[in-house]
């Protein structure tokens, strides 16, 4: 019997349809990126990790989330002991910009101090372990002085500038008073946004805050103590806590956000560069200008 052509169209189409949603499923489950064609709830996770210093890959990771309709809430997971006052201001706008759209939860990893606990405080929630060192806010600005050892190698420095302050933190000669006068003042400014904008986060008396930002730091429990974290618990509980806030029910499906590239000449270029800036100052070498940075 002759097979009518309309029917055999259709069972090929029907054929390529379902072998294609198998790919597609493949890919999604292998692909690295966590996701898939499950027809339960999402949470999405970014990491947030190391030093910051460049909000870029971060901030398009957090905008992907935001416009994922099949993305419910979002977890921070910040393990960064903070970095470049400039990035961590941008990454906490960002993360200001989704609680907009969706429920975001915090979760502190070993350290979530500084620059990484300015980001956490942006979330609706902030969870954090037991252990969890946060806290150091605080903002610090280095200039090296090698004047010294210039002059044991027999090594002079001559400036030609057009302003007295043109060459302020040079490290080829003592800063004047005037000079660290106007860098503490701008210190200040920074330090004092970074208070207040934990003040209104938190919703804490702003004298309250002052007392704490001294640079010191906290465990997760201490923190909970103080008002600066919300519960104490790990990135499951926050994924948990994340679902919640979000209306869901049930245990939600994870979405992993894509961490930041590194191709293998950056990764051992990285690993030369950090053996020197270690012995600097802890690897604040990697950020110019103000820093957040637990010290």
């Amino acid at each position: 019997m002759r097979r009518h052509p309309v029917i055999l169209g259709i069972t090929l189409l029907a054929f390529i349809g379902f072998v294609a949603i198998i790919a597609i499923y493949g890919l999604g489950l292998f692909g690295g990126d966590g996701r898939s064609f499950s027809l339960r709830e999402k949470v999405g996770i970014i990491p947030i990790e190391g030093i910051i210093g460049d909000a870029e890959e971060l901030i398009e990771q957090i905008n992907e989330f935001a416009d994922d309709r099949g993305i419910r809430a979002v977890v921070l997971r910040i393990d960064s002991p903070g970095g470049g006052v400039v990035p961590s201001q941008e990454i906490y706008q960002a993360v200001r910009e989704l609680k907009k759209k969706k429920k975001v939860v915090a979760s502190m990893g070993s350290v979530a101090a500084s620059g990484g606990y300015l980001i956490a405080v942006a979330a609706d929630r902030i969870v954090a372990n037991p252990g969890s060192i946060t806290g150091s806010i605080s903002t610090v600005m280095h200039y090296a002085n090698v004047e010294g050892l210039l002059k044991k190698v027999g090594v002079r420095s001559s400036v030609v500038k057009s302003g007295k302050f043109k060459d302020i933190g040079s490290p080829t000669r003592e800063m004047t008073a005037e000079e660290r006068s106007l860098i503490q003042a701008i210190v200040d400014d920074i330090y004092d946004q970074f208070v207040r904008t934990i003040a209104l986060n938190r919703k804490l008396p702003l004298q309250r805050i002052f007392e704490l930002a001294d640079g010191r730091i906290f465990s997760g429990r201490q923190a909970m103590d103080l008002g600066l974290v919300d519960e104490l618990g790990g990135l499951q509980d926050a994924v948990l806590l994340a679902g919640k806030l979000s209306g869901m029910e049930g245990s939600p499906e994870i979405v992993h956000g894509m961490k930041k590239k590194t191709t293998l000449f950056k990764y051992l270029l990285g690993s030369m560069t950090s053996a020197v800036v270690e012995g600097i100052k802890g690897k604040a070498a990697e950020s110019r200008g103000a820093q957040y940075l637990l010290q």
